[in-house]
């Protein structure tokens, strides 16, 4: 990978069909991409649905990413990699088979349509911060690590399960 390397924070997540697979072809596509590579992904983690509740729980994980590519092209990537793997966006907080957000892009603070960094509502929810905690607690977010915001926020019902780290890996 040639150019300005920077380190990114991905939220994954789905309650539909398999998603632990989905999850692993997301990630496994994106390691594939040259301008991209998977550096660590968390544990599995099963969340009870949230926003709209009468749905099977989620699937969540939390990934690190080394990319060339800027901001705007790594979301129009991970729209590509949902869009290969069949997600449609119906409804706001329903059921999906893929779901994958941008958190952090290195220090930077972006405000775009259809773009914002770090992610508005990350810092809020649970199924997000458990993952990342994970992976990154030290990672500094509005001025306070990961880890705290997590201590922060209601956390019943998230379950790390016994998945490890090597699931996606196919």
């Amino acid at each position: 990978m040639s150019g300005q390397n920077s380190v990114v924070y991905l939220s994954l997540g789905g309650n539909l069909g398999d998603p632990a697979k989905s999850m692993g072809a997301a990630l496994r596509m994106l390691d594939g991409d040259d301008a991209t590579r998977v550096s660590a992904v968390s544990s599995l983690y099963r969340t009870p649905p949230w926003g709209k509740l009468d749905q099977p729980d989620f699937l969540n994980a939390a990934a690190a990413i080394e990319t060339t590519l800027s901001p705007r092209a790594l979301l129009d990537l991970c729209l590509d990699v949902e869009r290969r793997l069949k997600r449609v966006r119906e409804e706001r907080w329903g059921p999906r088979l893929i779901d994958i957000d941008i958190l952090v892009f290195g220090d930077r603070v972006i405000h775009e349509t259809g773009l914002e960094v770090p992610h508005p509502r990350m810092l809020e929810r649970a199924f997000v911060l458990a993952p990342l905690a994970e992976i990154a607690p030290g990672l500094l977010v509005g001025g306070r690590s990961v880890s705290e915001r997590l201590g922060a926020v209601d956390a019943s019902g998230i379950e790390r399960l016994p998945s490890g780290r090597e699931w996606w890996l196919g």
